[in-house]
């Protein structure tokens, strides 16, 4: 963005006052404009200085720069016209749009041909002209993700549109748009309209709203929004950890932000946790409190927009709060009693999604899918098997209904209240986990089973019914349930057969009269999720030819494997160790494939121990076998920086080998050989990982 300090510069001021705006709707539109602004100076050369700020409140935007220049200087610049062999009313439309004669211009030659010319001349412009001009266009590009239209009137705002203050240099800019009518003018008091105060600049504006209490700055309401709420924790002994989406959403509904303590009856602490935080957070906007165990306490938190000298604010939230657990302890009472066993026929009337049947089949299919992973898993068959049979049934539940973000959790409350074991209440709780990239993930083998077999039957039959994301559409989350999927994997260090548990799914499938192309979406799913497994791994800051190397070498069924080992060596890529490591295979690798491309070699994978001519071959080979038996040893499995260590001691041996021995020797069968044994030293790395595609 340009900036001179030599030019005549003067205050930008403008202000939208509107109805309330949702947090959404007000930040993001406050966002847009002031990049906008920013853009139109930058591409019309007007230059600033000093500061540039936006702010917002439930009815306000606000844009200040505190200094840009006051002229604009147009330079002379050449345009081009039609070409001569044009039809005339080309001629007299380009004059015309430029308000010239034809004798302003001038014939010049090009490589498509002759074209008339016109030199614009250089020109100085105010910027007051430019913002009456242009700025009903730039709000014009403030794009809504829902809009109002109201009245007679044509505009489509986030809500209704009372006033434009603008104001430039101390002068208001005189421009309209739609029906209004811009000035310097604004409402002071959002709930009485007819209160209104003239501003100049933005000193006196700023002043005036700090005067009356209204924190314009969102940046500092938030910031006095959170030291009111250490206040009341230190002074309460209370814990209070607000989540960052709620603070910015409660930051932006309100505009004299006052932190009131409420409370309600003890009794509701006897419903589940879950329910009274999201009734508290995501219904009313309130900030629930812990004690220092962090069990949940009676106590919360209201942010009003206003004093509450008398009370009536905090009485009136902690009604508003005590009729919602009213009703959530009413719904939990009579779901609870009801017999999870009993319900599971109601599945059937629940669809799942055309195509793939009922929940009632979905959950079969999930049990069964759960007692093969249990064999590889070694947990109990008869506990998972229970928990994917009650897994869905909180769905047809009222407090599911109510509360859709706690699918699973309230069937693992239900489960828990009716007697179930442990490990089926928390795998039933936990099985819609994780739900994305940063989400936790479960860490009982029961949740993760679960999980796993979830994810995979709804992957099997969207990819089916060729349901396949394509660019940055994804309507049924097949991306977010394949980034679970490989997360449960990684991140519980799980080595699991994932091609055979596909295999059965689409079995599964099959006797449930869904047929499915099986080739196809092995083909397809195996893709997808090697694909997640690069992005997984991408935010992990793993190099992307390692990356890559670790997808060629490792399919879905070593997806834990093979993600280790691009870790391990992203490690030490750049230490001596992975440096000398694929230096070994590098050097190897290209003589081979050299040798292999001039010569249109087939070679056989096997080595004559008889063509060896010394022992610097005898060594290499000797080495060779030791390694093979190294990967071949599962107790080796794991160790993947132990298995880099050990291919480093190749290091000597190959330095020996091609100080010492010609490759390319004169005997054809010598040649071959030695190539076969070099054939064999990069098949031994290749056991640990692909290094063709790794940077030197």
């Amino acid at each position: 963005m340009g900036r001179d300090t030599n030019l005549d510069m003067s205050e930008f001021f403008l202000e939208l006052f509107s109805e309330e705006s949702p947090a959404k709707l007000q930040t993001n539109a406050r966002k847009k404009l002031f990049l906008d602004l920013n853009n139109y100076f930058e591409e019309n050369n007007i230059k600033i200085k000093g500061s540039a700020s936006s702010f917002s409140t439930p009815n306000r935007i606000i844009i200040n720069f505190s200094n840009i220049s006051k002229e604009v200087i147009k330079k002379s610049h050449e345009i081009r016209g039609p070409s001569i062999n044009a039809k005339s009313e080309s001629l007299e439309g380009f004059l015309k749009s430029h308000n010239i004669k034809k004798h302003q211009t001038e014939l010049k030659s090009t490589e498509k041909g002759k074209f008339y010319f016109y030199k614009s001349p250089e020109q100085k412009l105010g910027t007051y002209d430019l913002l009456k001009k242009n700025l009903p266009l730039i709000l014009d590009k403030i794009s809504w993700n829902k809009s109002m239209k109201w009245g007679n009137n044509q505009m489509f705002w986030g809500r209704p549109l009372k006033s434009i203050l603008a104001v430039f240099n101390g002068k208001k800019i005189d421009f309209k748009y739609y029906h209004l009518q811009a000035s310097n003018l604004t409402f002071i008091d959002k709930d009485f309209e007819e209160k209104t105060k003239i501003f100049n600049n933005f000193k006196s504006y700023i002043s005036y709203f700090k005067s009356t209490k209204v924190i314009l700055d969102q940046e500092k309401r938030k910031k006095f929004i959170n030291d009111e709420l250490d206040k009341i924790s230190k002074k309460n002994n209370l814990l209070i950890e607000v989540k960052d989406n709620l603070l910015d959403e409660i930051t932006n509904i309100v505009e004299k932000p006052k932190v009131i303590l409420c409370e309600f009856d003890k009794k509701f602490l006897e419903i589940p946790k879950e329910i009274l935080v999201i009734t508290m957070e995501n219904h009313q906007k309130y900030i629930p409190t812990f004690d220092k165990k962090h069990n949940l306490t009676n106590f919360f938190l209201v942010v009003s927009d206003s004093r509450d000298p008398k009370g009536f604010v905090k009485l009136g939230n902690e009604r508003v709060i005590e009729a919602r657990l009213n009703d959530a302890e009413f719904f939990w009472n009579r779901n609870k009693s009801q017999n999870l066993i009993k319900q599971l026929s109601d599945l059937k009337k629940i669809n799942f999604f055309k195509g793939l049947g009922s929940y009632f089949e979905k959950t079969q299919r999930i049990k069964n899918l759960s007692s093969l992973i249990s064999d590889e898993l070694m947990i109990s068959k008869e506990k998972i098997e229970l928990a994917a049979s009650i897994c869905k049934v909180d769905l047809k539940s009222d407090l599911v209904a109510e509360f859709p973000e706690l699918q699973g959790v309230l069937g693992g409350h239900f489960a828990e209240s009716q007697g179930f074991e442990k490990e089926v209440c928390q795998s039933v709780s936990e099985h819609y986990l994780p739900v994305g990239l940063y989400s936790r993930v479960p860490k009982n083998l029961y949740s993760i089973t679960l999980s796993l077999s979830d994810k995979l039957d709804s992957l099997v039959g969207f990819f089916g019914l060729n349901l396949i994301p394509t660019g940055s559409r994804d309507p049924y989350a097949l991306r977010r349930y394949t980034i679970a999927l490989v997360r449960l994997i990684i991140e519980n260090k799980i080595r699991i057969k994932l091609r055979s548990i596909i295999n059965y799914s689409l079995t599964l499938y099959k006797e449930q009269g869904y047929e499915f192309d099986i080739t196809k979406v092995l083909k397809e799913l195996n893709k997808f999720i090697l694909e997640r497994l690069k992005n997984y791994s991408k935010e992990k800051d793993i190099r992307l030819d390692i990356i890559e190397s670790s997808i060629l070498t490792n399919d879905i069924d070593e997806l834990f494997n093979g993600y280790k080992k691009a870790e391990i060596l992203n490690k030490n890529i750049k230490k001596e160790l992975g440096q000398d490591v694929v230096g070994i295979y590098k050097r190897s690798f290209s003589i081979l494939n050299s040798e292999i491309n001039k010569n249109k070699l087939e070679l056989s994978n096997s080595v004559d121990t008889g063509l060896f001519k010394n022992d610097f071959e005898k060594n290499l080979y000797k080495k060779i076998q030791e390694t093979k038996k190294y990967f071949l040893n599962l107790e080796n499995n794991d160790d993947f920086e132990q298995s880099l260590k050990e291919l480093l001691k190749f290091k000597q041996d190959v330095n020996l080998f091609f100080d010492n021995v010609i490759v390319n020797d004169e005997n054809q069968l010598i040649k071959k050989n030695r190539l076969e044994l070099l054939n064999l030293l990069c098949k031994s790395f290749n056991n640990f990982f692909n290094f063709s595609k790794i940077e030197g």
